[in-house]
């Protein structure tokens, strides 16, 4: 199936590793020319690179979407090197396990703002795009009561709730808005490796939970993130993607 994404101009953040990287890999292989950014100038520098070597068509920027001045400013020069925006994919997460204020803070400013700010600085762009979407990326911590309950777990519920009120808000104007949900996705340099390698025990019981014996992959995400964002799927808005190998068991309605 033909996704529609060829000559479509998409912004992911936190495009330099794991899912994000993924989702630039999968859309660029699409034929999407992508603007992705990070917060490390190496990990940009690399991933760029790779991409570049690949083919596709790739612009990395060290920008940092908790900070909205950085955040504006990289939408800004993104829209005009690519000559617009069609998809954006807010990706990034602040990853605040721990229930502490400085937990809290982090979230918000970049798990809730970050989203907020991206969809915001781009909305100009979409409104002249003919083929606008917004994927957001939440997670399975969202939908329920697990180890990661406090500030992160809120906040990736929150952007599900932001997202589908995007999603009715923007029918209108043709602007499509949906989430994915990711279960436990492990991939080199990840929370989970680091889990695996620190607290063996932990890593053990999390991969326990999960009925296929197994996490996803970043790729695995990413094609999910890709059908959402296309033209492919340009009745699908307000929906919440859960890709996480029946891991959660709540039913979804």
């Amino acid at each position: 199936m033909d996704l529609g994404l060829k000559g479509l101009r998409a912004l992911v953040t936190g495009g330099s590793r794991g899912i994000g990287r993924a989702i630039v890999e999968v859309l660029a292989a699409e034929g999407a020319s992508v603007a992705f950014c990070a917060r490390t100038e190496a990990g940009v520098a690399a991933a760029a690179s790779a991409l570049a070597a690949d083919g596709a068509t790739v612009v990395g920027t060290v920008a940092d979407v908790g900070d909205p001045g950085s955040l504006q400013g990289w939408v800004t020069s993104a829209a005009a090197e690519l000559g617009g925006i069609d998809i954006v994919v807010a990706n990034v997460s602040a990853l605040a396990i721990p229930d502490t204020l400085e937990g809290w803070q982090q979230s918000f400013d970049v798990d809730m703002m970050g989203t907020v700010g991206l969809v915001r600085a781009a909305m100009p762009y979409l409104e002249r795009s003919a083929a606008p979407s917004i994927v957001t990326i939440s997670s399975v911590s969202g939908r329920e009561i697990d180890f990661a309950a406090g500030p992160y777990g809120t906040f990736k519920a929150a952007i599900i709730h932001y997202t589908q009120g995007l999603a009715y808000q923007l029918a209108a104007q043709g602007i499509r808005a949906n989430t994915v949900s990711p279960g436990n996705t492990y991939f080199p340099g990840g929370v989970w490796q680091s889990m695996e390698q620190g607290n063996p025990e932990f890593f053990a019981e999390a991969l326990s939970l999960n009925p296929t014996g197994r996490m996803a992959a970043p790729a695995e995400i990413a094609r999910g993130v890709a059908f959402l964002a296309s033209p492919a799927a340009s009745f699908v808005t307000g929906t919440n993607l859960v890709i996480d190998g029946a891991l959660t068991r709540g039913v979804q309605f």
